[in-house]
């Protein structure tokens, strides 16, 4: 029954007055760095050396995450792109774990008359922290707001869209050209998303589609945008691991496989991060700052392609999805929910963390 409802409360309703931009959030300068941190890992474990180092990570960068800079560079071309296919809809900013905080967002929203709101989250993968994690968000801020006049709508999950998978293609072709012309006929296409854990992985997904939904959506969009570059054979890794060492993540890491293959005779690589849509903090560090080290240190090649960001396909496809969505009744996809409940009975469900037990 639950299910059922979901499904009927994403289907037929029109008249959206405002779009929500829901994103992570980072922090702003070096005092914020620690709480946003403690923000993002609080209830998971996380060792405090690993929030050590992951902060010095940000004060490398002078403590200020790209994120919030990208996110607004976003917007801007998504509001000129609504403007120009005439739908006269704001769009308001809102965050997880940092300022703007996703509920106060809500409240501006409420106090500047908007009610029927469409999310746009800056994941587009399935999974608990790539989508459900996103509905917890929007039923967290409509509960905070305390009232029961406003309908959120988040938009489906759009890993697959063709907007996508060209401009995934267009920058591992520019990053090929950026490579000696001595290496890029040979060099190894790698694919770069996110690790989650292991039992994480397992639950993404309805119950009847097997779990996995995250880790087969990575490697079907890799296998996408490898084809369409001209790629006839790649690599899926990962990146961004930050749980406790005991807990078995999603692998190889990046920098372990750049090892490997360098041990193989590669001679170069094109390393594509598909699984994020901007360049913040994670995509910089893990990519251009340890991959990058790691390449040098073991003679490699290395170009990275660009993510797809403020690529006018990308803020193409967005505006063509909250379109779709203002159009009249549209059909459920996977990934549409109204006010924060899941799309699907038992759909990437959040994983019971254990209980530290002092070590890690």
């Amino acid at each position: 029954m639950a299910a059922r409802g979901l499904r009927d409360g994403v289907s037929g309703t029109t008249g959206f007055d405002a779009v929500l931009f829901l994103s992570f959030g980072g922090p702003d300068e070096p005092d914020d760095v620690r709480p946003f941190l403690e923000n993002v890992t609080r209830g998971r474990g996380v060792p405090p050396e690993r929030l050590e180092e992951v902060a010095r990570h940000y004060l490398h960068f002078g403590g200020v995450s790209p994120i919030n800079a990208l996110n607004k560079a976003m917007i801007a071309s998504i509001e000129t792109e609504l403007d120009r296919i005439g739908l006269n809809l704001p769009v308001y900013f809102g965050n997880r774990n940092w300022h703007p905080m996703v509920e106060d967002t809500l409240r501006r929203l409420h106090a500047d008359g908007h009610r029927r709101v469409l999310v746009f989250p800056t994941s587009a993968w399935g999974g608990y922290s790539g989508c459900r994690q996103y509905d917890e968000d929007i039923a967290r801020a409509l509960a905070a707001l305390g009232t029961d006049d406003m309908y959120l709508r988040k938009v489906p999950q759009y890993w697959d869209h063709p907007a996508m998978t060209a401009s995934w293609a267009d920058a591992i072709v520019a990053a090929k050209a950026e490579l000696p012309e001595e290496l890029r006929d040979d060099a190894r296409l790698v694919f770069t998303a996110h690790s989650i854990p292991l039992s994480a992985d397992r639950a993404a997904g309805p119950p009847a589609e097997g779990g996995h939904l995250y880790s087969r959506q990575v490697a079907a969009a890799s296998a996408a945008a490898a084809e369409a570059a001209g790629f006839a054979e790649f690599d899926q890794v990962w990146q961004s691991r930050s749980g406790p060492p005991r807990i078995p993540w999603l692998e190889p890491d990046i920098c372990d496989h750049l090892e490997t293959v360098a041990e193989r005779g590669v001679r170069a690589v094109i390393v594509c991060p598909v699984g994020f849509v901007s360049d913040h903090l994670e995509v910089v560090w893990d990519l251009d700052n340890e991959g990058l080290e790691k390449a040098q240190e073991l003679g490699l090649g290395y170009a990275r392609a660009a993510t797809v960001g403020t690529d006018q396909r990308f803020i193409t496809m967005i505006a063509e999805l909250i379109a779709e969505q203002c159009s009249g009744d549209v059909a459920f996809r996977l990934g549409m929910t109204a006010n924060g409940a899941p799309c699907a009975l038992g759909c990437c469900e959040p994983v019971k963390r254990p209980t530290s037990s002092g070590g890690s």
